[in-house]
């Protein structure tokens, strides 16, 4: 895990079963930050951040750099965008990113959650999860698939093998099968790709 602000994070456990997509063990240099103000407390969610070999910020942008970059307890922070839970074994659950986060009825739907289960299927190559409209919840669950050679899947059977591993407002409520999922070349998610299919 990785990005150009915060540079290479490293490796975690992928989460399948339970809330989150992955869990990254405790390290100086990562800690998660409440309103950009404050450490977590054990059980609080905020904002993942990075200290060390930082970037100066954002060329000609000093808003966007005082927004991403802080100092707190003398040390310099990138606040790299992903929500984060902070375990009480120091452990650090991330959820997802909050500009792809799905307001299911006032629920909180990480898509990069939904993403890890779906990808966990045998018959699953890659996937991409948007929220789609819906005038009684706000917005649902869609799921983008490509599957591997020769597989074939209906939405029940996504629902079916997502049930056990997600929570049930989590669970797909559209499902639209591509030969590829768009990726940049560096292999970031293409969400706006995404919610156009969707659309479609």
């Amino acid at each position: 895990m990785g990005s150009s602000e915060s540079g290479a994070i490293g490796a975690g456990e992928i989460i399948v079963d339970g809330e989150g997509f992955m869990r990254l063990p405790p390290r100086d240099d990562l800690a998660v930050i409440v309103d950009g103000v404050r450490f977590a407390q054990a059980g609080e969610l905020g904002i993942l951040a990075r200290s060390g070999f930082l970037p100066e910020g954002y060329w000609r942008d000093p808003k966007k750099t005082s927004e991403t970059f802080i100092t707190l307890n003398s040390r310099r922070w990138v606040l790299t965008g992903d929500q984060a839970r902070l375990e009480a074994d120091g452990t650090m659950t991330l959820l997802g990113r909050g500009s792809t986060c799905i307001n299911s009825g006032g629920e909180k739907i990480f898509s990069e959650e939904v993403e890890s289960v779906i990808r966990s299927h045998p018959d699953v190559r890659d996937a991409l999860v948007v929220g789609m409209p819906d005038e009684r919840w706000g917005q649902q669950v869609a799921a983008i698939v490509a599957l591997r050679a020769d597989a074939q899947m209906t939405l029940e059977q996504l629902q079916s093998y997502c049930v056990d591993r997600l929570a049930r407002y989590k669970l797909p409520r559209r499902l639209v099968l591509q030969p590829h999922i768009k990726r940049s070349p560096a292999g970031k998610a293409d969400y706006r790709w995404a919610a156009s299919i969707v659309s479609q």
